[in-house]
């Protein structure tokens, strides 16, 4: 018997991961910042970080059609002559 994390039961936790993150996000319509938090914090206990990594690895792996992950946001970067636009 090999020693380690039984894979049958990681890979049915990932599919639940899955299933609950397309609930939260779809079926609940929260934002995914809220969706990965209720995940981490209250029903799977871990970090917010390796949800994602989950979610991201399931969705390039396509076994599960119903859901894709949201992108990395990226912060746009505005000049002083975009800023100057607000100016009241």
């Amino acid at each position: 018997m090999g020693k380690g994390r039984d894979k049958e039961l990681i890979r049915l936790r990932d599919e639940a991961l899955c299933r609950r993150y397309y609930y939260w996000t779809e079926v609940q319509r929260l934002r995914f910042d809220d969706a990965l938090r209720i995940l981490s914090e209250r029903e799977f206990f871990i970090s917010e970080e390796r949800i994602m990594a989950i979610i991201r690895r399931k969705s390039r792996e396509g076994t599960d059609k119903d859901f894709k992950p949201l992108p990395k946001v990226k912060v746009p970067r505005l000049t002083a002559s975009q800023l100057e636009l607000f100016k009241i």
